[in-house]
């Protein structure tokens, strides 16, 4: 038998050496979609009661004595103390004589009606939207501060009156953009710090138990409340002095701006962990 050699069948196809190909890259679209599903899980986070919050209400509670600087000598109301309103409305009824004196009634009432209307509103929104989402306390955040400029640019157009449909325009927006704030301590669980309405404050203060005591986070932020409000009202009364009222209700806008842009970075409440099991 003579040996041959086996050559290549001719149905044979070559092997061919699979070269290592690079994995497939993900699509612009892909990395698109995910920068926004991180965008929307944070916006829908709740935002926790912290030092970084109570430092945000505080601001608030700032640009609120500087818009009752103003708007009490202007207008003879208040745009977010409402004790003082609420009286003013009641001699209004039973003493008439002094409308236009010692207050104006329509101011007071606008003021009033829409601090109502506005903390009703935000309060019942936010039991169904969801008092700390951080997307709803930007979006209230950023309309009250579109109120307050709106005020100022009234003002800056039309001049200071005391009455009639601009001052009545004025306070309104004041007032409204004050009755949506003050629902924000109560969402995040810090009523020490109401940003507006002073009086509970100093009592809660004086009758403290523990009001020397090293440690006591109430107290504090009541301290600091109250530190803020009249900071701001002397802030408030000397750009009154100097400027003007456009001005200082201006400032207090913007403070309300700087609050919104820095909702978005106050810390969220901790993700439970379902997987873990019960101790």
């Amino acid at each position: 038998m003579s040996s041959t050699t086996e050559g290549p069948r001719l149905n044979e196809k070559p092997l061919r050496t699979s070269t290592p190909e690079a994995g497939p890259t993900a699509p612009p679209s892909t990395c698109r979609v995910s920068t926004a599903s991180r965008v929307a899980s944070h916006l829908k986070e709740d935002i926790r009661s912290s030092a970084f919050a109570e430092l945000l209400l505080v601001i608030l509670t700032f640009c609120t004595g500087m818009q009752d600087a103003t708007t009490f000598p202007d207008y003879h109301c208040f745009a977010s103390n409402q004790t003082g309103n609420t009286v003013f409305l009641c001699l209004a009824l039973i003493l008439p004589q002094l409308n236009g004196e010692s207050f104006i009634t329509s101011n007071i009432g606008m003021a009033l009606g829409l601090f109502l209307g506005a903390g009703w509103l935000t309060g019942q929104l936010s039991h169904i939207i969801g008092a700390r989402k951080r997307w709803w306390l930007l979006l209230c955040n950023f309309v009250q501060s579109c109120f307050v400029l709106g005020a100022a640019g009234i003002q800056y157009r039309y001049g200071v009156e005391d009455r009639g449909a601009t001052a009545l325009a004025v306070v309104g927006l004041l007032a409204f953009a004050a009755g949506s704030q003050v629902v924000q301590s109560r969402s995040l669980a810090m009523t020490e710090i109401s940003t507006a309405m002073a009086t509970a404050a100093w009592v809660d203060l004086l009758i403290d138990q523990k009001l020397f005591a090293p440690k006591n986070r109430p107290r504090t932020r009541r301290i600091a409340f109250l530190l803020s409000l009249v900071v701001g009202a002397l802030l408030g009364a000397v750009i009154y002095r100097e400027v003007g009222s456009a001005t200082a209700i201006v400032v207090s806008g913007a403070g309300k701006l700087l609050v919104t842009f820095l909702y978005a970075f106050s810390p969220a409440e901790k993700k439970r962990d379902e997987s873990a099991s019960p101790v």
